[in-house]
């Protein structure tokens, strides 16, 4: 499909999937403001300001953005150090101005040291996450919010204890409308393609209508065996322009603030870049996004999130994947989303609160489902161990604690790894009898130094050695040093040595200067 299409055709194909990402987003932000500790409303601002704020200004065509479960620690040791919402929103705008200033800097660049192997490793480990929190809600056990993407819980629960719980405790309506939902995705998406007509309608929405259909079926015919409240979307219906917003107490700013703003800038700036980096591998037109604008977007957008009263925005990569799933292919898919979250919860909660929360999961587990495919875990292994151990350990780190600290975990085997292999590949020794040739090759660090002596050490006497520098871009002084004290002792021990020199090397050891 050419990227140049028109608004009307942009619309058609944009229209369904911001629908898809409403309906994944709606319990999302409501979830992650009451594990925040913060009213309820506050991530629905988020929400449309990710979407339309957020969504207008970045360079992403894809990513979108609104309230991150990364952030909900954050967020609830916040309030309470800072004592009020109203303060706590200060401190979101702040946030957003030092991300403005992030982007200005250009600390976009810092998304790039992140090797590929974590990239893929946390798209993997966020499909699993997204499979293993939504058997849960499947089963009708809603102790933990939809969305959740930790693995350590509230009251001593985790990921596992949960499933282990809700597979007890399970309730066969629940079980009844997942079921039927998860059908109505996979059959629509497999057979859409029959009609014209059919292909406009997202599969998400189909399952959505007969969950609540089926609920609805219950409640007139079997009211004992229908899906309570609980289990139900819940937005307060009593909704007015001034329940949703609040406002910052300028006047509350200390070093407190300032200190918790810096924080959720910093870590809102990395959990975008992580999204953004995923979601651009997600898109199907292989498209980069601007990294430093997308910087400034979110800054943009916390400024005005925090003046509006909603949470702190970052780029969120489920989402992101709705939205890839529901066949975005421009940023007009994230800004409906926005639109329609705004529309929908000011004039239809009551409709609203119909959504089974089963439903949604039958959702979440079909984009789960399409980030973890069996074609990633075959590539990845297919790379070497120099790929797969960073993947396998960074999916591991993130299921087993949080998406920050399992990237960080992945981030430091990864680099670890990429500097292995990069010492491995500096020197390169070649043998033709009694001739060697020793090439050094990229960067030569006193990391080499060890390594380097122990190949001269081991050259026997009568050979003829050649050194060549001329494609290292860097080469250490400790290595010219080891490399001088071989040549100069190198008769002692009956061996020949040149140092094969160019005028276009790149190292000025072994250029030869024009004369």
């Amino acid at each position: 499909m050419p990227l140049n299409l028109s608004f009307q055709e942009k619309l058609k194909k944009d229209f369904p999937s911001g629908l898809v990402v409403f309906l994944v987003a709606l319990p999302l932000c409501l979830g992650i403001a009451l594990a925040s500790g913060a009213p309820v409303f506050s991530g629905i601002v988020a929400g449309v300001v990710g979407g339309i704020v957020v969504g207008a200004i970045s360079g992403s065509h894809i990513s979108v953005s609104g309230p991150a479960a990364g952030l909900t620690i954050i967020v609830l040791d916040a309030l309470k150090k800072l004592g009020s919402f109203e303060t706590f929103l200060l401190a979101v705008v702040l946030a957003g101005i030092f991300q403005l200033i992030l982007g200005v800097l250009k600390a976009g660049k810092l998304a790039h040291f992140f090797p590929s192997s974590v990239i893929n490793g946390m798209l993997a480990s966020i499909g699993i996450i997204l499979i293993l929190k939504q058997i849960p809600h499947a089963l009708g056990y809603d102790f933990d919010y939809l969305g959740d993407e930790n693995f350590d819980e509230a009251g001593g629960h985790n990921t596992l204890t949960d499933i282990y719980y809700a597979i007890i405790e399970f309730e066969w309506p629940a079980l009844l409308i997942s079921g039927i939902s998860l059908g109505a995705l996979i059959l629509w998406n497999k057979y859409s393609s029959i009609h014209k007509a059919f292909s406009l309608i997202p599969a998400a929405l189909i399952a959505i209508l007969l969950g609540v259909f089926t609920n609805l079926l219950l409640s007139n015919f079997a009211p004992e065996w229908a899906l309570q409240a609980n289990h139900l979307v819940g937005i307060p219906t009593q909704v007015d322009f001034k329940s949703i917003f609040a406002f910052p107490a300028f006047s509350t700013i200390n070093a407190n603030v300032l200190f918790v703003a810096f924080t959720i800038a910093i870590v809102a700036s990395l959990e975008t870049l992580l999204s953004v980096e995923a979601s651009d591998r997600l898109d199907p037109f292989k498209r980069n996004t601007p990294l430093n604008r997308e910087l400034f977007a979110q800054g943009v957008g916390n400024i005005f999130s925090g003046f509006l009263g909603g949470l702190p925005v970052t780029a969120v990569i489920v989402r992101s994947s709705a939205n890839v799933v529901g066949g975005a292919v421009s940023k007009l898919s994230t800004i409906i989303h926005g639109i329609l979250l705004f529309v929908c919860v000011v004039f239809l909660p009551h409709v609203l609160n119909l959504i089974p929360l089963p439903s949604l999961a039958a959702i979440l587990f079909v984009v789960g489902y399409k980030l973890t495919s069996i074609q990633l875990f075959k590539s990845m292994f297919s790379k070497g161990r120099n790929h797969y151990i960073p993947f396998v350990i960074t999916i591991l780190a993130i299921l087993f604690t949080d998406l920050l600290k399992g990237i960080s975990i992945g981030l430091f085997v990864g680099l670890f790894f990429v500097a292995i292999s990069n010492f491995k590949r500096s020197i390169q020794v070649t043998q033709d009898n009694e001739a060697f040739l020793i090439k050094l090759r990229y960067n030569v660090s006193f990391l080499n130094k060890s390594i380097l002596r122990d190949i001269f050490n081991k050259i026997p006497p009568n050979s003829y050695v050649i050194i060549d520098g001329t494609g290292a871009s860097f080469i250490d002084n400790d290595i010219m040093e080891t490399i001088d004290n071989f040549t100069k002792n190198a008769a002692l021990r009956k061996i020949n040595t040149e140092l094969k020199k160019s005028k276009i090397s790149l190292n000025e050891y072994f250029r030869i200067e024009n004369e």
